[in-house]
């Protein structure tokens, strides 16, 4: 069954419709949609008084080829330097009598010498070798690349529950914490960022705050109340956006719940403009990954590409319920996929009144809602 949510002014409001419309028409071309960049490519180097040199971007591998590792030098002592990869292996070319090299053509390599210059010439000889070949592979470090975020209002309890599933998975992932309770209570721990915003702020506000604060390349989207799951993997978010990196978000199951939608937009007349429906359905398959589709929108739990978030951004004037807001702000810019398997939990619990007033606002605050929306959008209806 489908519902229509249309506003409509009763015939006393007609003056007001018509300049509302004469207002929204010149505003129009002042907000175009922002054009996808591409990332720089070029080789980064970590300095060294890190205290280790290495590169952290840009670096390409010749598959199954031997490549020197550009920028190694250790300005420190102790003398000692201790190297790992996941998806290739190590070595140091011609290494001579007395020179400490241990894990030769293997994953995890250490390197020693009681001279800083002879340390510094092994480094400059280090290579490393893919074992996989694949265009799109490369080592992944979770905790450099994605960051956890989470939008609290009120749930301590289920927030903490939540914080410690994920501790126990990722023990050393950012996660920082947008908060706007009405008497905010202390979200202590290691790598956590706990941000206090005004009371009652708004569900759209706190997104914007978090995100605002990624540094990494990914954030995973979670709500105050889902719990991380055994099978609840980071990782395999992370391979479908780097093997695919035209996608801006990828979206997961919530239990068994894997909420995905088309956003159908039917153009309309200049004057009262067009309409927007919302269809529990998905667009084609996602090549190479089994049980992934693409699609307009899916549910609280996903993987975000940041600068591509960040340019559509989240409207603050949505306080309390709005989701696929976001996705019509970014239909035509935002390339969403969903996947099967890709799972965390929600916890059971029930809602205290206080919570719940604030989740289920008044009639008024929809409306509210639906005129700002028809507005900015140039819609004369949305269909859910």
């Amino acid at each position: 069954m489908q519902t229509v949510l249309k506003l409509v002014f009763p015939p006393t409001h007609t003056t007001f419709s018509r300049f509302s419309n004469c207002y929204r028409d010149p505003e129009i071309p002042d907000f175009p949609k922002p054009k996808s960049g591409k990332e720089n490519d070029v080789l980064l180097l970590v300095p060294a008084n890190t205290p280790l040199q290495y590169p952290m971007r840009g670096f390409r591998v010749t598959p199954m080829n031997k490549t020197l590792i550009p920028g190694d030098s250790n300005d420190v002592k102790p003398l000692q330097v201790s190297l790992r990869v996941q998806k290739g292996v190590l070595s140091v070319m011609n290494v001579q009598e007395g020179e400490q090299v241990d894990g030769q053509n293997e994953k995890h390599l250490s390197i020693s010498s009681s001279s800083l210059q002879q340390l510094n010439d092994l480094l400059s000889r280090l290579t490393y070798t893919s074992t996989i070949y694949h265009i799109k592979t490369e080592d992944l470090d979770v905790n450099t690349q994605v960051t956890v975020l989470i939008k609290a209002f009120l749930r301590y309890k289920e927030l903490n529950v939540l914080i410690n599933s994920i501790r126990l998975n990722y023990p050393k992932i950012k996660i920082i914490v947008a908060d706007d309770s009405l008497n905010p209570e202390k979200v202590v721990g290691d790598n956590i960022e706990h941000y206090i915003m005004p009371p009652a702020q708004g569900w759209f506000a706190g997104r914007n705050l978090a995100v605002s604060q990624v540094t990494t390349k990914y954030f995973l989207w979670v709500d105050d109340d889902f719990v991380f799951l055994n099978e609840t993997r980071i990782e395999s978010f992370v391979n479908i956006m780097e093997a695919v990196p035209e996608l801006d978000v990828v979206g997961g199951q919530v239990g068994g719940n894997q909420f995905a939608f088309q956003l159908q937009y039917q153009e309309g007349n200049s004057e009262e403009g067009g309409c927007i429906t919302r269809v529990s359905r998905t667009h084609a398959p996602l090549p190479g990954f089994n049980g992934c589709f693409f699609a307009d929108g899916v549910v609280n739990y996903f993987l975000g590409r940041t600068e591509a978030v960040r340019r559509v951004g989240f409207d603050p004037f949505l306080k309390r319920v709005a989701h696929t807001e976001f996705f019509v702000d970014g239909l035509g810019d935002l390339l969403v996929a969903t996947c099967k398997g890709l799972r965390i939990g929600h916890q059971k619990h029930s809602p205290t009144n206080k919570y719940g007033s604030y989740r289920h606002p008044p009639k008024s605050d929809s409306e509210a809602k639906m005129t700002h929306h028809f507005f900015k959008n140039h819609l004369k209806c949305i269909k859910y």
